[in-house]
This record gives structure tokens, sequence and C-alpha cells, in this order.
């Protein structure tokens, strides 16, 4: 019998490696996309570019596990099947929960996984992928300043630019700041160039006006110059003061008082994040469950199971659905965050309960149906049917 599981596993561990590759692969580079942008205008370097690219893999890697696990059960529990393996293993005494056990231990090990990934490794993945991302603002910040586009570089505060040239040349500049409602303030330039100071990267801008608007007083000024120098630090001024998002907060930082006054009034979103981090590597023994109790119940086919992957895969789609949901009402409703390990633990536990008792079940139908339930045919002492 441990020979058997351990063949189990290793077709199980076979099949969850390869498609979670292609999964996280797929995945990485319909992200990775629009990271492209950085290397292909020539603003930031290759390197910088994939350790941008590498930093987004954490995030998405805990929620792709979990399909892995489905997929590769899927895979190989109705390969086994059509192979006429799982027949033999039921004829030597296996039932369906020790066929199921090397699936679920390998669901567990996912379950660890994913919390140390959503717990440790994926929040500092994304602080470095913020970090990256502002170092690139202030000493890349030709790639935010793209042609044709009115790029948003901080609050309230939009640049344009018709056309970039080399050496950090920009024509045709707009700089709209309106970081200060009451008194916003557009520069206009025929062309400006891209230096780097000691203060930091700023954009020397020639032959233009700068017009000034008090809302209060209704009166606009205008200041027309032959050179003028817009520090570029001052754009982003806005980036410096922002929320950090819940999703680069430590674990420390989700359990206890930070002393922010801002933490404390959106704790209810703290509170979500810090609940969907523990209640989401659930779904691995849920996912594992679900396509066990749709390939391990119920008569063979060498046919194929279709039907039924099919609607494992649909089952699937539908709790990961209610686990998004569930967390969305869990920010106005502290109530839901609860509600989460229920989703996730509750498809664990009627799988287990219906794969221990499905033989009793399809019986007790069989027999209230007046149908008896299948079964080899009876044989006689030399092979043959008996009367």
């Amino acid at each position: 019998m441990k020979l058997i599981g351990r063949y189990l596993s290793r077709n199980l561990v076979v099949a969850m490696v390869f498609i979670t590759a292609g999964l996280s692969s797929t995945i990485w580079m319909t992200q990775s996309l629009r990271l492209i942008q950085l290397v292909v205008e020539g603003g930031a370097p290759i390197s910088m570019f994939l350790r941008l690219a590498f930093s987004t893999l954490p995030t998405f890697l805990a929620l792709v596990m979990p399909w892995g696990v489905l997929i590769a059960t899927l895979f190989t529990y109705n390969r086994l099947t059509l192979d006429s393996e799982l027949v033999v293993m039921r004829a030597a005494g296996m039932g369906p929960l020790t066929l199921a056990r090397p699936a679920l231990q390998l669901s567990a090990i996912v379950l660890f996984l994913c919390l140390l990934l959503n717990l440790f490794l994926a929040p500092a993945a994304q602080r470095e992928f913020v970090r990256l991302r502002e170092e690139i603002r202030t000493d890349y910040s030709s790639v935010l300043l793209r042609e044709g586009t009115f790029n948003d570089v901080g609050e309230g505060k939009t640049v344009y630019v018709r056309q970039r040239g080399a050496e950090g040349m920009l024509n045709g500049l707009i700089i709209y700041d309106n970081s200060k409602p009451q008194r916003p303030v557009m520069t206009i330039a025929d062309h400006g160039i891209l230096v780097t100071a000691e203060a930091g990267p700023r954009v020397i801008v020639y032959d233009g006006v700068r017009q000034e608007y008090d809302r209060d007083t209704g009166h606009a000024s205008n200041l027309e110059f032959k050179r003028y120098t817009v520090d570029l630090k001052v754009l982003n001024a806005g980036e410096a003061q922002r929320w950090p998002d819940p999703r680069e907060r430590t674990l420390s930082d989700l359990l206890f008082d930070t002393g922010n006054p801002t933490d404390t009034q959106l704790r209810p979103r703290l509170n979500q994040e810090l609940h969907q981090r523990f209640a989401t590597p659930l779904l691995a023994p849920a996912f594992a469950m679900i396509a066990l109790t749709a390939l391990m119940s119920g008569e063979f086919s060498r046919r194929g199971q279709a039907r039924r992957i099919a609607l494992a895969v649909v089952f699937g789609m539908l709790l990961q659905a209610m686990m998004l949901g569930i967390s969305n009402l869990a920010v106005k409703t502290q109530a839901f965050n609860a509600v989460l390990y229920v989703v996730g633990i509750l498809p664990v536990a009627m799988g287990y309960w219906y794969l221990e008792n499905w033989r009793r079940l399809s019986r007790g139908g069989a027999g209230r149906s007046g149908t008896p339930p299948a079964g080899p045919p009876a044989t006689g002492p030399l092979g043959g049917k008996a009367a």
C-alpha cells in the first residue's frame, strides 16, 4: 500500500509542478507586458525590468498554486482511471479515502506554502515592487513621460509631451499642477530637456509661458519665460505621502495598532487583508477535495469522465468567486471575515464525509428505486456465471 501511495504522490507532484509552472509563466508574462515599456522607451535598464517583473511573482503565485492542485488531481486520477490503474487499486482493497490521501497530503503542503507566501514573501515582494517603481519615478522619470499622452505623475499633476527625442529631449510640453485646487498652475513650453541634478531629476523648459489662476479672486497671471526649471521630485511629492497599501503591510502591521490615524480609520480594510491571507490558502485542500469527490465517487468508466471534470472546474471557479466576493463584503461588515474560513473548510468536510459514505448512499438510492446496485457479476467456481 505504501508503494502505491508513493506512486500516486509522485504522479501528483510532477503534474503539480508542470501545471503550476505553466500557469505562473502565462500570468507572469501577461503581467509583465505593462513593464516592457520601461525597456522599449529606453528609460530604464533591462535589469530594472527584470527586478520589477520578478517582484510580482510571489503575489499571484499563491493564487495559482491551489489551481495547480485542482488541475493536477483531475489530470492524475483521470489518467489512472483511463488506464484502469485505479480499478486495480480498488480491487486490491484500497478505498476512496486511501486513494485520496496522497492528493490531500499534497494539498496540505501547498496550503503551508501559500501561507508562507501570503504572510511573508508576497508582502515583501510588493514592498520591493513599490520601491522599485518609485526609484524609476525619480531616477528614470523620462519613462513616465510618454509622448502623445497625458501622464499622471502625482496627485493633481499631469504632464503632456508631444514628442520625445534623444538624450532626454522633450518637445511640446504641457505641465498642469492642481495640487492646490484654489491656485492651479499650467506651464506650456516649446521644448525641454531632462537633466539629473544632486537634488534629483529636473526638466528645464524653454520658450514658454506659466499661467496661474486664483479661483478666489478670479485673477489670472501669465509669466513668459525663455528658460524655466521644473523639479520632478516636486511633481512626485504626492506619492511620498500616500497610504501604504494593505498588501504591502507586514504581519505585525495587520495584527497590532501602528498608531497611524489613517490605519485606525481604515482598520476594517487591514482586518480584511489579514483574514484573507489566512483564509485563501484553504482553497488548496478545498480544490483537492472537489476533484477527488468528482472522480473517486461512483462507478469508473474507461470512456472518460469529461462531465465530472468540467463540473469540478465549475465548482472550483464558484468557490474562488465566493471567496473573493465575501472578502470584499468583509470590508464593510467584519462578520464576513469568519465566513471566509467556513467557505474554505466546508468543502473539505463535506467531501470527506461523502467519500466515506458514498457507497452506502448509492446502495440506499438503488434500493429505494428498486434497482440493484451496480457491481461485478457473480461467478461460479470455474469462473462462469453462477446460476
